[in-house]
């Protein structure tokens, strides 16, 4: 087999490269939302319209994945990566310098639409470029870290940007990262496209992106409307129909857009389970604690970038020290669990957040358990449900690990929030001319439900993936991962 790379540590320069691609992703997902009051004031659009800024982002990419994910296996992993970064940092640009709503949010849409295609290619590179079970753990674990962190690092990010400059440069910051990893990729990737043919299942991916396209729209009006507004209900349910009927699809055709083993295997699945969970939490954490820091602690923009840093670094530090030493000897099984269950330890902490702020005694050392929690499992879920998989469908599995986290983002965002709003509003309703402290109590309690469930999910999660992980080594030469307990 010929090296993927150029040089002897072409690899990990390549990994930097890939790595920098996957925050970019993961990054402008939160990195605007610093930056909507200033784009507001100055491009004059109302509060009701801001949402589409996120959402359109959102629909784009989520809706595109899969096809994002089997272009990528098409065209070759490089080539779809570069590409990829083009029309990202283009639309980037766009953005930038949109003087209009309506040419921000068209800048926002193309974003995500090429996000899905740089996202999938990104991660089908790293899975192919690291084969042997120790580099592969590590390549994952910086990876998957990055990832994980993307939310955090576009607060702090879109905070500093916003504050120091412009909210234009939370867009215009993409040319830089865009031009260090095209030139990453160009010096030490090499294309990746299989010898053999491909074709692109055509049904299948209008069937499965308008599947995506509704479900996501039905969530995220949920988030902004409610859940029996009949917009959200009809959006959600032509979702799962066409999902549904996707599935159908895929068991019938020669080249399926997904193929269905990617899924079907018990690890994988259990891996796609822990991302699922683990996605919902950290959306909903990034969405409350950031309300709960700038409303009622009032942090400035900054200030509430900088508060996230603990969870980042204990992210940081548990993803090296732990996952990377221990995913290539011991396999996900120890692992996510034990992730899983520290970071309902650390969400169950914030659910005590006082309405005098105390950032040392209450927020801090719930971000530093979520924090050791998620690092140990981000890494092994992404690179559990990636391996075995046969090279010409990296692409496919890759878009199906992103979709996982999408959709998990989406579900979190909308099912935590109206659960938040809801116990807000069951408290002020029973109060006549409540005061600003009886309203900050009523809010608080709304977050602090929203946490409970977030953490009984994380707990369901941990004995769920427990069942379904595998413990040992995966041998990845073979499509369906084969097990070897305590080899490393």
């Amino acid at each position: 087999m010929h090296s993927l790379v150029t040089t002897k540590r072409g690899p990990w320069l390549a990994l930097a490269a890939l790595s920098l691609c996957q925050l970019m992703v993961a990054l402008d997902a939160t990195v605007i939302n610093i930056a909507l009051p200033s784009a507001q004031a100055a491009l004059h659009f109302s509060v009701g319209n801001r949402q589409w800024l996120i959402t359109a982002y959102a629909l784009t990419f989520g809706s595109l994945l899969l096809l994002g994910g089997r272009l990528t296996d098409l065209w070759g992993r490089r080539n779809a990566a570069l590409l990829g970064l083009l029309g990202f940092s283009g639309a980037s640009a766009l953005g930038g310098t949109a003087h209009s709503f309506s040419a921000l949010v068209t800048a926002r849409a193309i974003q995500g639409g090429f996000g899905a295609l740089l996202a999938p290619a990104a991660l089908a590179l790293v899975s192919v470029t690291f084969e042997e079970a120790r580099e592969r753990a590590k390549a994952f674990v910086i990876f998957g870290a990055i990832g994980a962190s993307g939310a955090a690092i576009g607060l702090l990010l879109g905070g500093a940007l916003t504050e120091w400059y412009s909210w234009r440069w939370c867009l215009y910051i993409n040319l830089v990262f865009a031009g260090i990893a095209a030139i990453g990729i160009l010096a030490f990737v090499r294309g990746g496209k299989e010898h053999h043919q491909i074709k692109l299942d055509v049904v299948g991916t209008i069937v499965g992106s308008a599947g995506l396209f509704f479900l996501v729209y039905g969530l995220a009006h949920a988030e902004s409307t409610s859940w029996t507004a009949s917009a959200t209900w009809l959006s959600i349910l032509a979702g799962a129909i066409l999902l549904a009927a996707f599935v159908r699809t895929q068991e019938n055709v020669a080249t399926p857009l997904l193929p269905l083993r990617l899924l079907t295997h018990r690890t994988r699945a259990g891996s796609h389970i822990a991302l699922f969970v683990t996605s919902i939490g950290m959306f909903g954490l990034s969405l409350f604690l950031a309300y709960y820091l700038e409303n009622i602690a009032k942090y400035t923009p900054l200030q509430t970038g900088l508060a996230f840093m603990p969870l980042v670094l204990a992210m940081a530090i548990s993803a090296s020290a732990a996952s990377a030493r221990l995913l290539a000897l011991v396999g996900p099984r120890p692992l996510i669990p034990t992730g899983l269950v520290l970071s309902a330890m650390g969400l169950v902490l914030f659910t005590r957040l006082p309405l005098q702020p105390d950032y040392v005694g209450h927020v801090m050392p719930g971000l530093l358990i979520l924090g050791l929690g998620i690092g140990l499992i981000f890494a092994p879920a992404v690179a559990s449900a990636t391996w075995g998989v046969q090279k010409s469908e990296a692409g496919a599995a890759s878009a199906a690990v992103n979709a996982t986290q999408n959709i998990g983002g989406s579900v979190g965002t909308a099912l935590l929030n109206s659960l938040a709003v809801a116990a807000t509003a069951g408290v002020l309703s029973k109060l006549h001319n409540p005061t600003v402290a009886q309203i900050g109590r009523a809010t608080l309690h709304g977050y602090a439900r929203a946490f409970w469930v977030a953490a009984a999910l994380f707990t369901v999660g941990a004995l769920v993936t427990f069942f379904m992980l595998d413990s040992g080594v995966p041998d990845i030469k073979y499509e369906a991962p084969r097990y070897t307990k305590g080899q490393g």
